[in-house]
């Protein structure tokens, strides 16, 4: 099953070497490597230097705000284009596990999986050390995230949780992929389009499966909790989410806005942007 990874990046130029490095040492070699850089020369130099096989994919926004919809279904596009069956997307921040493509593509051979969406239990790392990570000593550091399902390895889940549908380790095949149309690029700048393709995969009857052994490890970086730098695109992409799917997501984060003062809620639950931090 020729398969290929699919990766959108604008800087993180660190975790993408890490990145470049983990695939090189994965047990089952990809096809196809496809990293879109969304206004970002120093992409196409960092692939260079690590003498990959990668291709690098220009993406010019013209935006602020991050198009991760738009430069994902166009790194899709071009993978399929060369001929991919099976599509992995991993997050620039995601170092697979060494059997983590071996895993995914047993997961899409099987008659029972091979039309459904097929996710991936990823470890959140701890920050590195002055040396980064070593990535042969990464299978120590296993522990998936509580709020996920982590299957034991070669056991698949059925789940019906669609809501925990992430992006940043999943694998699809190519006419499930295109049946579902890709991501809605409405949204740009952080948050809900991975939520919102788990709806479309949802209403569309695709089944989804949790994928024991296809672990990913999510490279540490800073984040404040609430992401409050990231206040006004959670905002506006719940907007958009609530008028395409009809109820709010990323509520946890909306209510400790709302608890901070920094948003208003409307007697339904609308959310509007009373005070942005300095930075946005």
């Amino acid at each position: 099953m020729k398969t290929a990874v699919v990766t959108a990046v604008r800087g993180r130029m660190a975790h993408l070497r890490k990145q470049l490095e983990g695939l090189a040492r994965v047990a089952d070699q990809v096809d196809h490597h496809v990293v879109v850089a969304i206004d970002d020369d120093d992409v196409a130099r960092t692939v260079r230097a690590a003498g990959t096989r990668t291709q690098v994919v220009p993406f010019r926004s013209a935006t602020r705000r991050l198009p991760m919809a738009a430069a994902r279904n166009l790194g899709a596009q071009t993978a399929i284009g060369g001929g991919a069956e099976l599509l992995i997307f991993l997050d620039v921040d995601c170092v697979p596990a060494l059997n983590m493509v071996s895993a995914y593509r047993r997961a899409a051979a099987h008659p029972d999986h091979r039309d459904a969406l097929l996710c991936g239990p990823v470890t959140y790392l701890r920050a590195a050390g002055p040396r980064g990570y070593d990535l042969a000593q990464l299978g120590a550091l296993l522990d998936p995230h509580p709020a996920r399902p982590a299957p034991t390895d070669g056991d698949i889940v059925a789940s019906t949780e669609y809501e925990l549908f992430w992006s940043l380790s999943f694998a699809v095949s190519t006419p499930v992929w295109q049946g579902l149309g890709g991501f809605c690029t409405q949204y740009t700048g952080y948050g809900g389009e991975d939520t919102d393709f788990g709806q479309k995969a949802a209403a569309a009857g695709v089944t989804m499966r949790w994928v024991g052994g296809a672990h990913a490890f999510h490279q540490f970086h800073p984040i404040a909790d609430p992401p409050t730098e990231h206040l006004q695109d959670i905002v506006t992409n719940a907007g958009i989410f609530h008028r395409r799917w009809g109820w709010w997501p990323m509520q946890d984060w909306i209510n400790a806005f709302a608890a901070r003062g920094l948003i208003r809620l409307d007697p339904a639950g609308r959310p509007s942007v009373v005070s942005v931090p300095a930075g946005q």
